[in-house]
């Protein structure tokens, strides 16, 4: 009977770390690269009363054993990193990856971060740096007198500009956008600011031009979007929710059959 009771709030601590993954992903539904996560789960320790196997008799055994669960709990939540939708811009500095691959930013204490997400900007300096002032690598410097209506970046990677120059406006190299995959990507961890860390679990980055040898390629003037299907994680948010009745069913289920053996005697 005691037993029935943590049962049931295992599976309801469960099923809130469940309602939690996919609030986050909805609250995230329109923040650009995006990656959703999903909530796994396994079951715990069993309480074996009887083992299969036992001899029953001295030419037979017990063919089926009884083990008695103690509920469930959250095994990992997973980022599911499946291509978002992209979607056109027109914004000169917007740049979206069509495959795999991410792109390397360096962030104010020196350490480099990852991430999907293509909003950049062009600081003071004529570096193209994300929304929060952080450096897209390798350093892609615009030359002064720029014309940033005239930014090219082909999908393999190449970034050229405009200058006025005797009269005449003249196209410029500027340097050439690498992308980084990893042999585990899933390993990765998130740090927020739609940026990613390596761990030990996800590899080290492999370098590549984009395009090639497994890279996505890049779409100028496009931002991927968040890869939040809306009306799959209100399904999963309805089915949560009703698994997180049923334990809590189950607890209240348990109490009455408590409050009727104490009723036993008068």
């Amino acid at each position: 009977m005691v037993r029935s009771l943590w049962t049931g709030a295992a599976g309801m601590i469960g099923q809130q770390a469940n309602i939690d993954t996919i609030s986050n992903n909805l609250a995230n539904v329109n923040t650009h690269g995006y990656k959703k996560q999903r909530a796994d789960f396994e079951d715990l320790i069993y309480q074996t009363i009887k083992t299969a196997g036992t001899p029953a008799t001295e030419d037979t055994v017990v063919p089926v054993g009884i083990q008695m669960g103690h509920g469930v709990k959250l095994a990992d939540t997973q980022r599911v990193f499946s291509q978002g939708a992209l979607q056109a811009t027109g914004v000169g500095t917007d740049i979206a990856i069509a495959g795999e691959g991410f792109f390397r930013i360096q962030m104010y204490d020196g350490s480099q971060a990852y991430t999907r997400n293509g909003n950049f900007k062009v600081d003071s300096d004529g570096r193209m740096v994300t929304s929060n002032g952080y450096w897209l690598l390798p350093d892609i410097i615009m030359p002064e007198l720029f014309l940033p209506e005239t930014i090219n970046i082909t999908k393999d990677g190449r970034v050229s500009v405009q200058i006025p120059r005797d009269g005449e406006l003249v196209e410029v190299d500027v340097g050439r956008i690498e992308l980084y995959r990893f042999p585990n990507p899933v390993g990765l961890t998130a740090i927020g600011e739609n940026l990613f860390k390596i761990t030990q679990a996800s590899g080290e980055a492999i370098p590549g031009t984009p395009g090639y040898e497994g890279m996505g390629s890049l779409e100028h003037k496009f931002l991927e979007m968040s890869n939040v299907a809306v009306v799959q994680e209100m399904v999963n948010l309805i089915i949560a929710q009703r698994a997180y009745e049923f334990n809590s069913r189950t607890i209240q289920t348990s109490d009455s059959m408590l409050g009727t053996a104490t009723t036993l005697k008068r």
